[in-house]
């Protein structure tokens, strides 16, 4: 299960969990990119609209999804906004929207995939982060303490599900291309291309071939892990 999957790194990962023979459930509010998204992936994959904001469309979604399939090994909490904004031009209605989306979709998507998954002998989360989660950025105050938090979240889901066998990592993806960079000038973006050891944007796949190892059982060792994927760029 994929938030968020309907464009860019969320459907990138989709499209790899495809290639490594999952069924996919792509979840979003964008309904009809959401729906093509799935009908161009094939018969293993559905598409569920679903905010990640609400609650009562949490515990729809996986009332969904235990009829129809019986199980969630994988959840990715990959739906987030972002925006740019002084401390000063931040106001209370942006701090509860990224609060509602990036952190509280973040805890909801754990509490609702914990239960079965815990039925079913484990499985797996993957929260999305950011290198906006491992140091500061001015004007991201709303967007960067959220992903501070999502990285918080993913250590004490790590303790609290291990013993149910249930491994918790935080991806944290650098300059990545996707629509999240039109948030960004083009003076940004080159800063931020010059900043990277690697001297160039990572692409969602690069991302998602992250998300499918910490997936597999060839991360079976690893919870509660924090990996930049940022082509050096917090070093």
């Amino acid at each position: 299960m994929i938030t968020g999957a309907a464009r860019g790194q969320g459907a990138a990962e989709a499209r790899r969990f495809l290639e490594e023979g999952a069924h996919v459930v792509i979840n979003d509010i964008l309904d009809e990119e959401g729906a093509r998204l799935a009908a161009d992936l094939g018969d293993r994959a559905i598409f569920v609209r679903h905010d990640v904001a609400k609650e009562d469309s949490w515990r729809a979604l996986f009332e969904e999804v235990e009829q129809k399939f019986g199980r969630c090994d994988v959840l990715v909490n990959n739906a987030a906004v972002f925006r740019l904004a002084s401390i000063a031009d931040t106001s209370v209605e942006m701090m509860e929207t990224f609060f509602r989306v990036n952190h509280l979709g973040t805890l909801l998507g754990m509490k609702y995939a914990a239960p079965l998954m815990k039925k079913n002998g484990g499985g797996v989360i993957i929260n999305i982060s950011s290198i906006g989660g491992l140091r500061g950025f001015p004007r991201a105050v709303a967007y960067g303490s959220t992903k501070w938090a999502v990285r918080g979240m993913t250590k004490v889901a790590a303790m609290e599900l291990a013993s149910d066998g249930i491994r918790v990592n935080s991806v944290h993806p650098g300059f990545i291309t996707t629509d999240m960079h039109k948030e960004l000038t083009e003076e940004e973006l080159r800063i931020g291309a010059e900043m990277t050891p690697l001297k160039r944007h990572g692409q969602p796949s690069e991302v998602a071939a992250l998300v499918s190892f910490l997936a597999s059982d060839e991360a079976g060792f690893i919870t509660g892990a924090e990996i930049a994927v940022d082509g050096g760029w917090t070093l």
